[in-house]
């Protein structure tokens, strides 16, 4: 029974899904692992709302207290 044409199709676009969820989780990974860092500021100057869900996840992750340091090292520098 010869394969019907539509299978070739469904084979290619799942690993282009694939391929494309691992990319955004990579770019996840390494926005993540760059806002360990003090690249904090420019997301708070540039998406503050990205770094309120980087708070926020952290947060739940059981690491509390990044926030008050954040504001407290920013303060420190205004002045």
């Amino acid at each position: 029974m010869p394969p019907r044409p539509l299978e070739p199709l469904a084979k290619r676009l799942l690993k282009g899904l694939i391929a494309v969820e691992l990319l955004g989780g990579l770019a996840a990974y390494a926005l993540f692992h760059q806002m360990n860092s003090n690249f904090r500021s420019t997301m708070k100057r540039r998406f503050p709302s990205v770094l309120e869900v980087y708070y926020q996840s952290n947060e739940w992750a059981g690491l509390h207290g990044l926030r008050e340091k954040d504001h407290d090292a920013w303060a420190l520098k205004q002045e």
